[in-house]
C-alpha cells in the first residue's frame, strides 16, 4: 500500500509515496513492518517480508519457494503432502518411506486411501477380496485357509465338512468317528443325549454311548452283585455256563475265598470251593 497522509507508527519516518503495511489498524514501513512482525522461514530461518507469500502449517511458517520436500526437494505449494516427525515429504516420498505396502499386490498403499487390516497384515480395499467369487470382503465375515481368504459361502463351498448328524456346515472345530466329521455339540451319547466330546465312551452298532448308558443298556451283569461288567479299565472278569462275575466277586458262597484261578464246584446257582463242596 501507498499512503499520502501517515507515518510509520514505529519509526515514525514519512509513509508518503512509500510502501506500508497495516496491522490492527497501524500503518508501518516495510523494513519496520517486516523486523517487528515477519514470521521466520522454517526451512531458511529468513523472514517472510511482507511482500513475500507466507504458507503455514501447524503453526510453522515458508516463504514460498522453501515450501519443498525435503527428500526430493520438489515444490509442496498446492500439492499434497504429509509431515512425518514434524518434516514435509510429498506423498509419493511418504510413501516409500512410511506407506504400508498391500499383502496381496505388494504395493504401496498410498496416504489418504482406504485401507484393509487383517492378521497384522494390510490390503488396498480393491485387493482384500473372496479368493474364489472375487468379491469384496470388506468387514464381512471371512474363513482364512493357505493364506487365502473366503466368503463363508465359498468356503463352504469349497472346503467345508458337514456334520454326520444335523448335517450343517462344521465352521470350528469339530469330532472325527467313525471317519466322519461331527460338531462338538451333536456328538452325543444315543441313550441321555450328553456330550461325549473328551469322555469316554463305547460304541455299539456305530452309534456311541456314554459308560453308563452302556452299562444299563448292554452291558452283561455280574451274577454275584448284579451290576454291570463293562471291562473299563481292564478290570477281570469270570464267564462259566453263560454267567459272568466280577473278578472280586467270583467267590465261594460259603466261606467267600476267592476263587479267581482256584479250581471250583457249583451246586445249583452258588459257586463253592473245592472245601466247601466238599464237605
Amino acid at each position: 500500500m501507498t499512503s499520502n497522509h501517515t507515518d510509520c507508527h514505529y519509526c515514525l519516518q514519512s509513509l508518503r509515496g512509500r510502501k506500508y503495511a497495516l496491522r490492527e489498524e497501524n500503518a508501518y514501513c516495510v523494513a519496520c513492518y517486516d523486523s517487528l512482525f515477519a514470521n521466520a522461514c522454517e526451512e531458511c530461518k529468513q523472514p517472510i517480508e511482507c511482500d513475500s507469500k507466507d504458507l503455514s502449517y501447524k503453526g510453522r511458517h515458508w516463504h514460498e519457494r522453501c515450501f519443498r520436500c525435503a527428500k526430493c526437494s520438489r515444490s509442496l505449494v498446492e500439492k499434497p503432502f504429509a509431515a512425518k516427525d514434524e518434516v514435509m515429504l510429498c506423498t509419493e516420498c511418504y510413501s516409500d518411506e512410511y506407506s504400508s505396502r498391500c499383502f496381496h499386490c505388494q504395493r504401496t498403499i498410498m496416504p489418504g486411501s482406504r485401507k484393509m487390516d487383517f492378521q497384522g497384515s494390510s490390503w488396498h480395499e480393491s485387493c482384500f477380496v473372496c479368493q474364489h467369487c472375487r468379491q469384496p470382503l470388506g468387514t464381512k465375515p471371512l474363513i482364512t485357509k493357505d493364506k487365502e481368504n473366503y466368503c463363508l459361502p465359498c468356503f463352504e463351498k469349497q472346503f467345508a465338512h458337514h456334520c454326520y448328524s444335523c448335517r450343517k456346515v462344521i465352521t470350528s472345530e469339530g469330532v472325527s468317528y467313525h471317519e466322519q466329521p461331527w460338531h462338538k455339540e451333536c456328538f452325543v451319547c444315543a441313550g441321555c443325549q450328553t456330550q461325549l466330546c473328551g469322555q469316554r465312551f463305547i460304541s455299539k452298532d456305530d452309534s456311541p454311548y456314554c459308560v453308563d448308558c452302556f452299562s444299563k443298556l448292554y452291558a452283561k451283569k455280574c451274577a454275584s452283585c448284579k451290576k454291570p461288567i463293562t471291562a473299563l479299565g481292564g478290570p477281570k472278569f469270570i464267564s462259566f455256563e453263560e454267567r459272568q462275575w466280577h473278578g472280586e466277586c467270583f467267590r465261594c458262597r460259603k466261606c467267600s475265598a476267592s476263587l479267581v484261578g482256584q479250581g471250583f464246584l457249583t451246586q445249583q446257582e452258588d459257586v463253592l470251593c473245592h472245601k466247601c463242596g466238599s464237605a
